[in-house]
């Protein structure tokens, strides 16, 4: 405790010093007393002379600060709508660009891992193509002739994480003990949740298998591709993938490429995310531009699934109701589902929240996202959030951050970006498979069996039986009820078929 209070202390010292705390160029955006605030401690703490620009001094700061702040600069680096082009131009770094440690270190570490020499598994082994906050990349070939990248941790990279994460911890305790209006935000909730996918991170197992469920998922589909893991050569610190065609979209001559169609792209990009969480209830929560690679006209290559979020199927659910009832512009039905999903406290009106959405919804949709200021709209949805007392909910966080970065790699990619009408085919395929009549009676039925099932009395020998029964009739009306359903729409559809001919 002491030690990550210290951490902290240093921490905060080091934000003020960058001046990234408070930074002077909002200043005019606080009322007076908080200005003078501002500039007492910039006087006292900050760097003296002239700085670089507020970028340049995030990013400084947040490389200083290691993993866990590296990874917010990944983040806020895709939101050029949000913070400018200059701003994310400065971040960029952060992606697949930090400094890396020496090759002889990293072949140590590799043969450490693997239990080999390198030059029993590769013919080549280049130099580093990629180093992030964790671990880098390094270009090699196997023996059998493929191309591979091979990815390593950084040394004591455990004990910098874990030495992040309980100054973390802390800071949330504190936030939610001095400032209370914060604690609807679940600061110490989301703190965990950072922490649990950072520590996943750090098992190169994990990631490997991720990459392979999650790779079966995306070359299914027309998306977006994923490249194959190496299982010969995984081990907890190194893992070897093969080779991910394309240009990294963090490299400025991406987007140069012949034939590029930008628009197609960002579709792809957009559809690939919500189909994985939609219809798989799994998806790469680390898509930001430097774990994306392309290749004209509009093919797209995920690298990287240290990070992966997951869905349950009601959550699943919820999100593509919400989504299609944004489509629709069906704003009470977004506010019934909220309600639904416990977002929103009951004792707030649906209808006053159906209002506050149709606010946010009407002057977004259907204009481009060069007319959309996502600054003011962010704003006005965390108004909304205070005014109905929204929790933030942990389960969402990784799937609210990829949106975010998502939806941000999108607009890099093609600034008149519309993400409804690119999000529109995965929602409008998903609703109809699953609130279609049969969905629905599928699962009414299943609610019922569960139910049965959770008051099975314990005591009576008879009525167990009754009920066993009664949830094996149940059970086998499924089929009954889709047939029945499915010759009820077929009796209807000859009726309209004479009525009309």
């Amino acid at each position: 405790m002491i030690g990550s209070f210290i951490r902290l202390i240093k921490t905060g010292f080091l934000l003020l010093r960058e001046d990234v705390l408070i930074p002077r160029e909002l200043s005019h955006h606080l009322n007076p007393v908080a200005r003078f605030f501002a500039a007492t401690l910039r006087f006292f703490f900050a760097r003296r002379g002239p700085q670089p620009r507020v970028g340049l001094r995030y990013a400084r700061a947040f490389e200083s600060l290691g993993p866990a702040f590296i990874k917010l600069g990944q983040v806020l680096s895709t939101r050029g709508d949000i913070f400018g082009d200059e701003f994310i131009r400065d971040l960029a770094h952060l992606k697949d660009q930090l400094p890396p440690f020496d090759q002889a270190t990293a072949k140590r570490l590799i043969e450490e891992a693997l239990e080999q020499p390198v030059e029993s598994i590769f013919i080549e082994f280049g130099e580093v193509i990629g180093a992030a906050s964790i671990a880098q990349a390094h270009r090699a070939i196997l023996k059998d002739g493929r191309k591979v990248a091979v990815k390593v941790l950084r040394p004591r990279i455990e004990q910098i994480i874990a030495d992040d994460i309980a100054m973390m911890t802390l800071a949330a305790k504190l936030i939610a003990i001095f400032a209370p209006a914060t604690r609807r935000l679940e600061p110490e909730a989301f703190v965990a949740t950072v922490a649990q996918s950072l520590l996943l991170e750090l098992d190169l197992r994990l990631e490997a298998s991720a990459a392979d469920e999650l790779g079966a998922i995306i070359n299914a589909e027309p998306y977006m591709s994923a490249p194959k893991i190496v299982w010969h050569y995984v081990a907890k610190r190194a893992l070897v993938i093969e080779w991910a065609p394309g240009i990294p979209l963090s490299r400025p001559e991406a987007l140069t490429q012949p034939g590029l169609e930008p628009k197609a792209m960002a579709d792809n990009l957009i559809r690939a995310f919500l189909s994985q969480a939609l219809n798989h209830g799994v998806f790469h929560a680390d898509l930001h531009e430097g774990n994306l690679f392309c290749q004209a006209p509009d093919k797209l290559t995920a690298i990287d699934f240290g990070i992966v979020g997951r869905l349950k199927p009601p959550e699943q659910l919820y999100l593509a109701e919400m989504l299609w009832g944004f489509l629709r512009r069906n704003y009470r039905r977004v506010a019934e589902v909220h309600f639904e999903a416990g977002y929103v406290p009951k004792h707030h009106d649906v209808a006053a929240f159906a209002q506050a959405l149709r606010a946010v919804g009407e002057p977004v949709l259907g204009r481009a996202a060069t007319e959309v200021s996502m600054g003011r709209l962010l704003g006005q949805l965390f108004d909304i959030t205070a005014q109905f007392d929204m929790h933030l909910r942990p389960e969402l966080v990784l799937l609210q951050k990829t949106m975010v970065s998502v939806e941000g790699v999108a607009r890099r990619l093609y600034p008149e970006h519309d993400i409804w009408e690119a999000a529109r085919p995965v929602v409008e395929q998903f609703i109809t498979k699953e609130l279609s009549p049969l969905a629905e009676a599928r699962r009414l039925i299943d609610k019922v069996v569960a139910r049965l099932k959770d008051d099975e009395p314990k005591a009576d020998p008879l009525a167990q039986l009754q009920i066993a029964t009664l949830r094996a009739e149940l059970s086998h009306s499924r089929t009954i009820s889709t047939l029945a359903l499915i010759a009820s729409a077929l009796a209807l559809g000859t009726m309209v078929w004479m009525a009309v001919f």
